[in-house]
């Protein structure tokens, strides 16, 4: 659960200008990450801009996926403790660009885990 305290410094975050803005910022919302479905598809494409021979150039496109991620690190999710008496679930989901699964009990999720593949993988 995240600290109501830190809410509206994520809504209120601005658009990174450079490199180092956005490293924070992808920093900041990885903490959450085993919170959020999917995230690793969701900030495959802030990654991108990462990279040393990727020129800085923030469009349209950048700042709907960087609103996207404060949206999903304000959202309450609907998460339960395991309990290891009870059977689990274990979905995966992979793409081009990356990997990703969820452990389930009795139909809600307990914890997702989801990275981007590297250029050889």
């Amino acid at each position: 659960m995240m600290d109501e305290t830190k809410v509206p410094a994520i809504q209120g975050w601005k658009a990174p200008t450079k490199v180092p803005e956005l490293r924070s910022f992808l920093g900041f919302v990885n903490y959450y990450r085993r919170f959020i479905k999917g995230y690793s598809n969701i900030a495959a494409y802030l990654t991108n801009l990462l990279k040393k021979s990727q020129s800085w150039d923030w469009t349209e496109e950048y700042q709907q996926v960087f609103n996207r991620l404060k949206q999903v690190v304000l959202e309450e999710p609907l998460m339960v403790l395991a309990d290891h008496t009870k059977p689990f679930e274990v979905h995966t989901d992979a793409s081009d660009f990356a990997i990703g699964g969820v452990s389930m009990q009795g139909g809600y999720p307990i914890a997702y885990e989801s990275r981007k593949l590297n250029d050889t993988e």
